[in-house]
């Protein structure tokens, strides 16, 4: 498995991953499902965005890396992490937040920080920790699922 940056070509099955995601809602704050014009725009506006491509060349993962704020606190940035659920249980997701971590330093972010980790997520909590992000508290009730009821999140950070 390989992680590279994005190229047009790769729209069609990252809005397929990220879209399954979206629908399951239970991690991503999102709602709104992608479409070729959509996902594209969305895909393009990043700082940065990668994917993670199997040994068939078939896209299994991704990442976007964008600023968590602008001015005095545009060194802070916020990626999402989005692995097919078919493939998942593979350390994907490793090596999509260790590439992140690398192409955020290179662009000169000096902090990467999640700010609606889902309490019960605890596949991506433990990963975070294991790489050495610190928890920074919960706030209650601070994610809305899909069936409605709402639950606590987590915010992250780890310096680069």
């Amino acid at each position: 498995m390989i992680v590279r940056k994005f190229g047009k070509s790769d729209v069609k099955d990252m809005i397929a991953i990220w879209n399954e995601i979206v629908e399951e809602g239970i991690a991503f704050p999102q709602e709104e499902i992608l479409d070729e014009k959509t996902g594209s725009d969305f895909f393009f506006s990043q700082s940065y965005s990668a994917v993670a491509e199997d040994e068939n060349g078939d896209i299994i993962g991704l990442y976007i890396l964008h600023p968590n704020n602008v001015g005095r606190c545009g060194h802070i940035c916020n990626a999402s992490y989005a692995v097919a659920p078919k493939k998942r249980g593979k350390h994907i997701g490793e090596k999509l937040v260790l590439d992140c971590m690398e192409k955020a330093k290179e662009i000169g972010f000096k902090v990467l920080q999640f700010n609606a980790v889902v309490e019960t997520n605890i596949h991506a909590r433990h990963l975070y920790e294991r790489i050495g992000f610190r928890q920074l508290g919960v706030i209650p009730k601070g994610f809305r699922k899909k069936d409605g009821h709402y639950e606590n999140i987590c915010p992250y950070y780890i310096e680069l």
